[in-house]
């Protein structure tokens, strides 16, 4: 498959496809002699399995790991679960930090009387040196 049909199939651009063989995530494809990249099903579905981890908010480098275990007939469950226990408190400590900005944001817009004075509590909150937002 060249990699237009690949794009197509997996949802990534073509650009992903081509990062993703630059930073050896997945093998190069063999090419014909006008250069065009052709595609195995087999690449076709790493490349699947890396969309749908990103999407499931892992890394580059995670991904190569996953695809790592992921072709090792060796593979134990319990490694593959670690991974994504880790990603999890990840994910978690993300959303705490983002929940923090919101209420943040939230105060300051109710502290905000939004007319035509010059006087602030938006830019006072931001220029606070003790401000929560800035830590």
């Amino acid at each position: 498959m060249k990699i237009s049909e690949v794009s197509k199939i997996t949802g990534l651009s073509q650009k992903s496809i081509r990062l993703y063989e630059s930073k050896g995530i997945v093998s190069s494809p063999s090419r014909e002699l006008n250069g065009y990249r052709i595609y195995t099903q087999s690449q076709t579905n790493d490349l699947n399995f890396v969309n749908n981890a990103r999407k499931s908010g892992f890394s580059l480098e995670e991904c190569k790991t996953l695809l790592c275990i992921e072709k090792n007939p060796q593979r134990l469950s319990a490694d593959v679960k670690s991974i994504v226990e880790e990603k999890l408190i990840e994910l978690k400590n993300q959303l705490d930090l983002l929940q923090n900005m919101c209420d943040k944001l939230e105060q300051w817009s109710q502290l905000c009387p939004g007319n035509e004075e010059s006087e602030c509590p938006i830019i006072n909150g931001l220029k606070d040196t003790k401000n929560e937002a800035n830590k």
